[in-house]
């Protein structure tokens, strides 16, 4: 994750706002380690001593060896700033889950499951689902992790208004408005995390060809008709929709971890603000999802074939329900660096380092848009919003850090400078009002056909590069980034064997 303050800079010169400036928040430490990396540094110095003390120089030697090779190991990083030791440690666990066997899953009365329904896999398998209305009389879908983190999560379905043929004005206004929005979250009450999650897809043309027949005039001329019909027939061939979600999370007190009820009426009078809100920018209509939608959704991620299914029910007037317990996958298995799920493949990135610099507020125009060699993609951004009494503490210790850093050798680097310049701007404007917001990204791409996964692939990096991220596979946790993808309010950090602030130690 990475933190960022929710403010903007403008470049008068050019007359062109940018926005950059966030940065991930390190410890001091020497050698390139953290506070912990370090501790370990300097007690292995006195265990070789001791050793050397007690055993004599041969024995002193060997665990100097050995602590040396454990040192380089946690020294050694990749551009993604992951440690040979880390990735040592994913690869053990995931021969672990492959003997196991848990990479593999089937569902429905021919599995392996005793109720013999579709369930969810993996991570997102406790989550259980229920229908509150809020204070407008809108029925919404309120998802309950009830093991381990007892969060409650509401999905809202946003129709964001693009900025074809907007003015530089209006769009500055509504990402003034989204760094708001994102802001004022850290003040909501039992908030833990946000996620926006943007789709592409191919169009059905259900939807036109229901629109388009019970509009023509029965008097109308013939070759009107036939151009109004071959319109129809030839439109959905390489057309795409997008649809936009944001799901928010929320915890709850102990004493309504067990009651949904009670926490669906507290975020029924939440909800119509959070939603109204939106609408200054730029995601267009939103309202909340309601359970049949929701499960529509998670049905159709986990086989996109359905989704055809799904639009010829709803054009032909039929009613098409899907319980919860069924939107999971008959077949799911995770392999090291892609994911095969019913009719689909599907591949997970996740973001390992921002766009360095300043970019403009079109910088993920391409990543975010259809491309022709992935049949669905879907980006998701993860923001954890951090409170207000805590955001003084991590700029200020960050700063110390990266103050430490600079002045620590005698002739520190460009990139030391500019650390400690990157994190007084971000102290100085924490110390203004700016908030504070962890973020990270997904990236998944799906594909119905085997033979494209390759281009999928390529396509992806190319994307990635033109936006200026660097993005990883999620080796080894294909299934768990996956599911973290959709909108289910997963919060990924939470789950975790090592928690985050540890790992941001070493």
């Amino acid at each position: 994750m990475v933190t960022a303050p929710v403010a903007a800079n403008a470049d008068l010169a050019r007359s062109v706002r940018t926005y950059g400036n966030w940065r991930r928040p390190t410890s001091a430490g020497i050698m390139g380690l953290g506070t912990i990396g370090t501790a370990f540094l300097l007690g292995s110095l006195i265990i070789i001593v001791f050793v050397v003390m007690i055993g004599g120089m041969l024995r002193g030697a060997i665990a100097a060896a050995i602590l040396s090779v454990v040192l380089l190991g946690v020294l050694t990083k990749d551009k993604h700033g992951k440690s040979t030791m880390s990735k040592i440690g994913v690869r053990m666990l995931w021969w672990k889950a492959r003997m196991l066997g848990a990479h593999l899953y089937r569902s429905g009365p021919l599995g392996r499951s005793p109720w013999g329904r579709y369930q969810l896999p993996g991570i997102a398998a406790p989550i259980r689902l229920s229908e509150q209305q809020d204070s407008y009389g809108r029925p919404f879908a309120l998802l309950h992790m009830p093991v381990g983190t007892h969060h409650y999560t509401v999905v809202i379905a946003t129709e964001p208004d693009g900025a074809a043929l907007v003015d530089m004005e209006q769009v500055d206004s509504w990402v003034a408005e989204w760094g708001h929005w994102l802001a004022n979250l850290g003040d909501e009450p039992g908030m833990v995390a946000a996620s926006v999650t943007l789709e592409t897809a191919p169009d059905t043309g259900t939807r036109l060809k229901r629109e388009v027949l019970g509009q023509i005039d029965e008097e109308a001329p013939e070759f009107a008709r036939q151009v109004l019909l071959e319109t129809v027939e030839a439109y959905p061939h390489g057309s795409s929709t997008v649809r936009a979600y944001i799901a928010l999370t929320f915890t709850a007190g102990r004493d309504k971890k067990s009651n949904p009820e009670e926490m669906g009426r507290e975020l029924a009078s939440r909800l119509p603000g959070l939603t109204q809100s939106l609408s200054a920018t730029g995601a267009g209509a939103a309202r909340p999802l309601d359970a049949q939608e929701l499960c529509e959704v998670i049905r159709i991620a986990y086989d996109p074939a359905s989704a055809v299914l799904i639009e010829e029910a709803r054009a032909a007037g039929d009613p098409f329900e899907i319980a919860w317990p069924d939107v999971g996958p008959t077949a799911h298995q995770a392999g090291w660096d892609k994911l095969r799920h019913d009719s689909a493949l599907s591949v997970s990135w996740t973001m390992t380092s921002a766009p360095r610099g300043n970019v403009q507020s079109s910088i993920l125009t391409r990543l975010l848009a259809p491309h022709g060699d992935i049949a669905r993609k879907r980006v998701t951004l993860l923001y954890r919003p951090l409170d207000p009494a805590r955001t003084a503490a991590i700029v200020e210790s960050d700063l110390r850090s990266a103050q430490f850093r600079a002045t620590s050798n005698a002739k520190p680097t460009a990139r030391d400078l500019m650390e400690a310049r990157s994190a007084q701007a971000t102290a100085a404007e924490e110390a203004a009002g700016a908030g504070l917001v962890n973020f990270g990204m997904i990236v998944t791409a799906t594909v119905d056909d085997l033979d494209k996964e390759i281009d999928a692939r390529a396509a992806i990096m190319n994307l990635a590069a033109a936006s200026r991220l660097r993005l990883r596979p999620a080796y080894g946790s294909q299934d768990s980034t996956f599911a973290a993808s959709l909108p289910l309010g997963i919060v990924l950090p939470m789950h975790l064997r090592i928690p985050v602030e540890i790992r941001e130690q070493m």
